[in-house]
């Protein structure tokens, strides 16, 4: 690999995990006011699974998306080419959406092996299906667009934005564990 290959590489790394930390953000954020996560994840039969919405770890979570977004840049990295071709958003959508969704590897809400292995009730299968969509819109057409137009713009922004929502997951961390105080 060349130094032109390794910027590039370097490049796309950065822009995925950048983006997957905003758009989680995004749809989390969506999902907590609009599906009302904090009512749901307190119901009987999500509570056994989900921590409360006010719980440290999921203050934090926002937060080490980052770590995740590392890891999703690293495993599109091969596919780069066709994920920044024509239609290249269509593409990223649909295996986002297909891999980490609908055919997980084990029995998850909304997935495949969810709605045949799980007992839970066909409303919680379905719950996640607009923050799902709302994510991988966002993930996709935004990685695509950057590769359309790439301007300097992009890396601030991204930037500026990484770095407030894990400021803001950290100190939602602190705030849950009783280190500062509201």
């Amino acid at each position: 690999m060349n130094q032109n290959q390794k910027c590039e590489a370097a490049a796309f790394i950065w822009r995925a995990a950048s983006i997957h930390t905003v758009a989680y953000f995004i749809a989390g954020i969506f999902a907590l006011i609009v599906m009302n996560y904090r009512e749901q994840f307190a119901s009987e039969i999500m509570s056994v699974i989900m921590r409360p919405v006010d719980s440290p770890y999921v203050a934090l979570g926002p937060g080490l998306q980052l770590i995740r977004g590392l890891i999703i840049a690293l495993v599109l990295l091969p596919f780069r080419e066709i994920i920044t071709s024509k239609k290249g958003w269509i593409k990223l959508s649909g295996l986002v959406l297909g891999l980490s969704y609908i055919s997980t590897i084990g029995p998850t809400f909304g997935s495949f092996d969810g709605y045949i292995f799980t007992k839970v009730p066909l409303q919680y299968h379905l719950l996640g299906i607009p923050e799902t969509l709302l994510y991988t819109s966002l993930f996709s057409v935004l990685l695509y667009l950057w590769y359309k137009k790439p301007i300097k713009a992009w890396n601030i922004i991204s930037a500026i934005l990484v770095i407030l929502i894990t400021g803001i997951s950290i100190l939602g961390y602190l705030t849950s564990i009783g280190l500062i105080k509201q």
